[in-house]
């Protein structure tokens, strides 16, 4: 064994189930117990932090489910990074995994783990020394300054690795996937905070201050007549009920093949085949991209090297550079802002650039989760001969199936990736309520739960939450 198979064998893991099956109740125990923790992480808040620079970048915090300041400010960054490097490197043949084999699959994973740790202290790293999370100014120039970088940094690499743990516990015990969980839960929280909250707000359009919440600035707004307020409000209600529901319709959409029981003659089974056929995975790649692009331009804008561009320095905003492209302009609320359509060019050029950048990254990033992912023709093929599946009127063969099946899943892949990059896009040109992306994605993460539950766990499930899932 060479000394890389070595390192990445004995890497730390969390030892899966020894029972082949585990229960409805064991994997909701677990699934429950992560979230808490995830929960209360993030109210844990850095030891010796005095300058949190990070903080306002509130919707990438919420893409990569993270609590800037606190000791989850990594959040699920470093996995995805990790994974989006390995993919490219596995897609291009620069690094290639053979992952039709357990070994294959083994080290691809152990290679995964081992770039997530780098990225959890290079990040950590990053975030402190460029000053996003910073010890206090009163220390600057003493050898305790350098102490205390040292410690948050210490911190960060400490909450990195317990986020990695926890989506290892998730994917082995739980429901779904750590980073779906994570994603879900944080938009969650701070959708409902952004739709409910009746704290003061920033003043509205008409001098008055309203609640932040959108519900009761709407009502608010209403009372006070400030009809540009209320149409404001009122669209990012609609805006946000609108992604939800082309989401679970985008989501629902199948392509079903029907195949038979090669030693039972007369029955069959419908192989169902999503419209969306990665589900979220090329969305979040992507949002995770955009969140690393603009983190690293605003780092490196505080060591006075804007190279990817700079920022407002009183709304945190790109203003110039390759990020200012990469930011989702609130098309819906100018317009109603300005009560024109002609709010000039370079909004509508933003907005482009923007959605087009969405729907490239996201149908590159399906077409190599299903390459790497076990989802390409191939792979389903296997599966289907494996479980002793044919085409009705073919001879059983592997070729026959992976021809049928390479008819249907490259252009659901790539017409599923456009689909998902179209709707993330327009959420947050639209003004969706939290993030536009991360509303999508939890509809998404959501909706994969519920059917996994379904199908795997209704009989052991308890009879109001079998109603409940309308089984």
């Amino acid at each position: 064994m060479s000394l890389w198979q070595t390192i990445i064998s004995n890497l730390p893991e969390v030892e899966g189930p020894t029972q082949k099956f585990l229960s409805f109740r064991e994997k909701l125990k677990w699934t429950g117990i992560v979230l808490v923790i995830f929960f209360v992480l993030g109210l844990m808040p850095l030891f010796g932090l005095g300058i949190n620079a990070l903080q306002r970048f509130e919707t990438l915090s919420i893409i990569l489910g993270a609590e800037f300041g606190s000791l989850i400010s990594l959040g699920i960054g470093p996995i995805v990074t990790a994974s989006i490097v390995l993919q490219l490197l596995n897609g291009s043949g620069i690094w290639k995994f053979d992952l039709t084999n357990p070994e294959g699959k083994k080290a691809f994973q152990g290679t995964q783990k081992f770039l997530s740790l780098f990225f959890i202290i290079f990040e950590s790293s990053i975030y402190v020394f460029l000053g996003g999370l910073a010890p206090t100014e009163q220390f600057r120039g003493t050898n305790f300054y350098f102490q205390l970088q040292l410690i948050l940094i210490f911190q960060l690499f400490l909450g990195g690795l317990l986020i990695m743990f926890l989506d290892e516990v998730v994917s082995k015990w739980g429901f779904g996937s750590g980073i779906s969980l994570f994603i879900a839960a944080g938009v969650s929280k701070s959708l409902f905070i952004q739709a409910f909250n009746w704290l003061p707000g920033p003043s509205g359009l008409a001098g008055v201050t309203y609640s932040s919440g959108a519900v009761p600035a709407f009502l608010q707004s209403l009372v006070n007549g400030d009809v540009t307020t209320a149409l404001i409000m009122i669209s990012a209600i609609v805006s946000t009920i609108f992604v939800f529901a082309i989401a679970v319709y985008a989501q629902a959409m199948k392509v079903e093949i029907p195949l038979s029981f090669g030693m039972i003659r007369g029955h069959g089974i419908r192989w169902p085949l999503s419209f969306i056929y990665t589900s979220n995975i090329p969305v979040i790649l992507v949002a995770a991209l955009i969140a690393n692009f603009q983190l690293w331009g605003r780092l490196l804008q505080n060591i006075g090297w804007p190279l990817l561009g700079t920022f407002s320095a009183s709304t945190g905003s790109p203003i110039s550079g390759f990020v200012y492209w990469l930011q989702g302009p609130d098309i819906v609320r100018s317009v109603l802002q300005q009560h024109t359509l002609l709010i000039g060019i370079s909004p509508y050029m933003q907005a482009l650039v923007y959605m087009l950048f969405f729907i490239v990254g996201s149908v590159m990033f399906s077409i190599f989760w299903v390459q790497t992912a076990g989802m390409d023709a191939k792979s389903q093929a296997q599966q289907m001969i494996s479980s002793g599946l044919q085409i009705p009127g073919f001879r059983k063969d592997e070729r026959v199936l992976e021809r049928l099946l390479n008819r249907y899943i490259w252009p659901l892949t790539i017409m599923g990736g456009i689909t998902v990059g179209f709707l993330a896009a327009l959420a947050d040109l639209t003004g969706a309520l939290s993030s536009g992306t991360g509303i999508l994605l939890t509809v998404m993460i959501v909706y994969r739960l519920y059917e996994d539950i379904s199908k795997q766990h209704m009989m052991d499930m308890n009879p109001m939450m079998r109603k409940f899932m309308g089984r």
